[in-house]
């Protein structure tokens, strides 16, 4: 391991606002930011209160909490949280060093409604309560094109299961990608399973999209690797949806039977799978 990378891991075990698989924690993550922003430090995780959402009525203590999965650099984690001081935000990452980015700038800028976990995100429910979570983020994350790898997709419905377990009634659901592959796949998800579409279009920055209703300033956020423009277009695909219906497993065969349809193997996309890395 490189010199910057131990020196990035031993940071982040200083701060704060990061946190390595922590445990016990469903249900006190509004107490973990009201003690982020006061103290004491270092903060104790099981002396933190447990403070319950009800199914459909917000526990009036608690401020929305909104997460970015496979966060990379947390730019979207520390761009929303600088957009919503009010709001808690936490950004998940396998990878410390990039974590280590996003968790430095909301140090140095002193914003005390931003957290990072660093963990799988197949191990996440282990970390949230009911009705805990309002919205998830996902940004640009590994298409993993191969059919086989499917399952690994973060919108595939064994992840969206996953998501169920705590996000709020009508919570929300981001996708924003520049895998054409991806969009068509979390598409055919919504679709298959009946769920909620708020917003789609293939195209976010076009100028149409851009003067319409549909349009915020929560989408004008750019990440490091969007910045990187590696699939050598500006197209970047949106999706807001919600996982409102039950998502039978009987149904991941039909899944699987109609993704195979229209699935290439060399794209862009596919180029970039073999040639660069991604965010995990």
């Amino acid at each position: 391991m490189g010199q910057k990378k131990l020196i990035k891991f031993a940071a982040i075990k200083q701060y704060e606002n990061v946190l390595e698989n922590p445990q016990g924690m469903p249900g006190k993550w509004n107490s973990f930011f009201e003690k982020l922003a006061t103290g004491p430090y270092p903060i104790s995780l099981d002396d933190l209160a447990v403070i319950k959402n009800n199914a459909t009525i917000n526990h009036p203590a608690i401020k929305p909490l909104t997460l970015e999965l496979a966060c990379g650099r947390g730019e979207y984690t520390v761009g929303l949280a600088r957009l919503f001081p009010a709001q808690n935000y936490i950004g998940l990452d396998i990878k410390g060093n990039r974590i280590w980015k996003g968790a430095s700038i909301a140090n140095k800028e002193g914003l005390q409604n931003v957290a990072f976990v660093r963990t799988q995100i197949d191990q996440i429910t282990n970390y949230f309560d009911t009705n805990e979570v309002a919205e998830i983020w996902i940004t640009f994350p590994d298409p993993q094109l191969r059919l086989s790898k499917a399952k690994k997709r973060l919108t595939h419905p064994k992840f969206l299961r996953l998501y169920q377990q705590f996000l709020q009634q009508g919570g929300i659901v981001h996708l924003k990608t520049d895998s054409p592959n991806l969009y068509q796949f979390t598409m055919a998800v919504i679709e298959l399973y009946a769920l909620t579409i708020i917003t789609a279009t293939d195209n976010l920055y076009e100028t149409a999209f851009m003067q319409s209703a549909q349009w915020n300033e929560k989408l004008a956020i750019k990440t490091y690797y969007e910045g990187l423009n590696i699939a050598s277009s500006n197209r970047i695909h949106y999706i807001q949806f919600k996982i409102d219906k039950d998502l039978p497993i009987a149904k991941d065969d039909i899944l699987k039977e109609m993704i195979a349809a229209f699935e290439v193997t060399e794209t862009h996309d596919a180029k970039r799978e073999r040639t660069l890395p991604h965010k995990e």
